[in-house]
């Protein structure tokens, strides 16, 4: 058997891992922090490793749960492919999902508990998100819980509104979930489930109505005009890109972390669309989906 060429087996690793989408991981991470009251900024490091290494982990198992599906539909994955072997996927996927779930455990028990939901909610998507219809729900709490573990290590802790910026957040990736799973559909899409992704601006207005300060309301303004930009590839071209739109809307999530923390400080605002460009810039080179 001959030796993969390292070059390749990285960038087979970086495709399985989605590592693209590390970005909105670390802005949710970030926004769920702050949103708890921030506080040690060496927690916050710790929770975005372990958090790092649950998505990646669940992103190989995601191939792995799938091969079966890929082989008929996507043979330009990993596995079907033969950049890569099922075992190997298997036994780096649980690797980073054990790694990841030891790191955060030990942040605390109401990190622990959290943790545990979410390693249960990622295996229990990555199981049977092909079978029923609702696995965008199962996507959007895997979303919520990495919300409030980021929270639970903060100052606060899970309340107020971490927790509301989380539900929103999951109802954001409802929308583009559904969206995800009609790319490889020539049928006709119904639009009612895209205004799920509506809700964080719904929030952001309600939290927001009546302050003197502008700054929320421009990155309302803004981040609505980034979601109908985006379902314009979907809905408004004779031409319809469902994978353009959903990749766009997933490298939306910084942006809409922003508007959850109402634009905070300069830093963190810059820290936040410091990670939207750096979403689009790796999805040149890594595929988001």
């Amino acid at each position: 058997m001959t030796a993969r060429p390292t070059q390749a087996l990285y960038r087979t690793l970086l495709i399985l891992g989605r590592t693209s989408n590390l970005p909105t991981v670390w802005s949710n991470c970030l926004a769920g922090w702050l949103l708890g009251g921030g506080g040690s900024v060496g927690r916050f490091f710790w929770v975005c490793i372990g958090a790092t290494l649950l998505y990646t982990g669940g992103m190989f198992l995601n191939d792995a749960f799938d091969v079966d599906f890929d082989r008929q539909h996507r043979r330009q994955r990993p596995i079907p492919s033969g950049a890569i072997s099922e075992r190997e996927v298997w036994f780096y996927g649980f690797l980073q999902l054990g790694l990841g779930a030891i790191i955060l455990v030990q942040m605390g028990s109401t990190t622990a508990t959290l943790t545990i939901l979410l390693v249960g909610c990622i295996l229990l998507y990555d199981a049977i998100h092909k079978l029923v219809a609702v696995s965008p729900l199962l996507m959007a709490v895997c979303r919520i819980l990495l919300y409030l573990v980021a929270a639970s290590v903060s100052t606060r802790g899970v309340a107020g509104l971490a927790v509301w910026s989380a539900l929103a957040m999951g109802a954001y990736i409802v929308g583009l979930s559904y969206l995800a799973r009609k790319e490889t559909s020539r049928g006709p899409l119904s639009n009612w489930p895209t205004y799920f992704l509506a809700a964080p601006l719904l929030l952001a207005f309600l939290v927001n109505y009546g302050s003197p300060q502008r700054m929320p309301l421009v990155i309302l303004s803004l981040v609505a005009g980034w979601i109908l930009w985006c379902l314009r590839h979907v809905f408004w071209k004779p031409q319809r890109n469902i994978g353009f739109t959903v990749s766009l809307l997933l490298a939306g999530i910084p942006l809409v972390d922003w508007l959850a923390v109402g634009g905070g400080t300069f830093w963190t605002g810059s820290l936040f669309v410091l990670l939207f460009f750096a979403a689009l810039l790796f999805q040149r080179f890594i595929p988001a989906t």
